[in-house]
């Protein structure tokens, strides 16, 4: 691909309601645009409502040489976008790899690891009936988490539910619902993102469940929505504004006729507030 069009691709395939609703995606825009600036390219965005959409976009960005490359988010198990991205010869870099051995340069995450150490902070407060609401099960992000989060409450003793959710203020309520309204709840959840576990702090406050003396709640994505709930959550913490920044980086390496290369992203960091507290059962 021969492409000059100092623009960089970047195709989300989500609600574009969304995107006014959950952080992360604006603090990774940021963190790409301001990198992707510095060198006076500029970063197309798209948004569509599946992948089979994302992929005609990169069809027609391929044929119309729009983009000199492309930045590909949420990594499904055998994601159909990568074989296509390499057939069209589009430079991609993907964030969030499940795995360093991707085809394509990548900015990757230990979500396992990081997974581990919530689940660790928790059981260490005396917490041993565990819930995670996942985000969608296909993404391979979800899966590794999922994965750890079970095997690590198993490692520690701990019973371990997962519901599956979508990212949504909607999924959050209704999962939290769900998990408080069984029999042996959960005293502490875990949720995929801010806007998930916003909502299940005002489940937990409608039902009369007190946090966190008697349920502790735990965000994935720290953001201003976490610190400024009441109380505020306590979240497991990722730099995103770096993070595009490091794959706005990998992009303008790869164009420059850099090497295809791995990176690791710093670790999500454990942050307590006032939404988690030692368990008395």
């Amino acid at each position: 691909m021969t492409s000059r069009a100092d623009a960089v691709g970047l195709v989300l395939a989500r609600p574009a309601r969304m995107l006014g609703l959950e952080p992360f995606f604006m603090e990774l825009i940021a963190g790409i645009e301001e990198t992707l600036g510095s060198d006076d390219r500029s970063l197309l965005l798209h948004v569509v409502p599946d992948h089979d959409a994302e992929i005609a976009a990169y069809r027609r960005w391929g044929k119309g040489q729009m983009v000199d490359a492309v930045v590909v988010v949420n990594v499904v198990a055998d994601d159909p976008r990568l074989p296509v991205l390499a057939e069209l010869g589009i430079p991609a870099v993907v964030i969030g790899g499940p795995t360093r051995d991707l085809p394509f340069s990548n900015v990757w995450i230990d979500n396992a690891q990081a997974m581990r150490d919530a689940v660790a902070h928790l059981v260490s407060l005396g917490h041993l009936h565990l819930a995670r609401v996942s985000g969608p099960a296909a993404l391979a992000h979800t899966q590794t988490r999922t994965e750890a989060f079970l095997s690590e409450c198993t490692r520690r003793g701990a019973e371990g539910t997962v519901v599956e959710g979508d990212y949504t203020e909607l999924s959050g309520t209704r999962a939290t619902r769900a998990l408080l309204g069984r029999r042996g709840a959960p005293s502490a959840i875990v949720y995929d993102n801010d806007v998930m576990a916003l909502a299940g702090l005002g489940v937990a406050q409608e039902m009369g469940v007190s946090v966190p003396e008697r349920l502790s709640i735990l965000a994935w994505d720290d953001s201003a929505l976490c610190r400024l709930a009441h109380p505020p959550l306590s979240a497991m913490s990722l730099d995103v504004h770096a993070m595009g920044a490091q794959a706005a980086d990998c992009v303008l390496n790869l164009l420059a006729d850099g090497p295809v290369a791995s990176h690791m992203a710093p670790l999500p960091r454990l942050v307590a507030r006032g939404s988690t507290a030692t368990y008395t059962p």
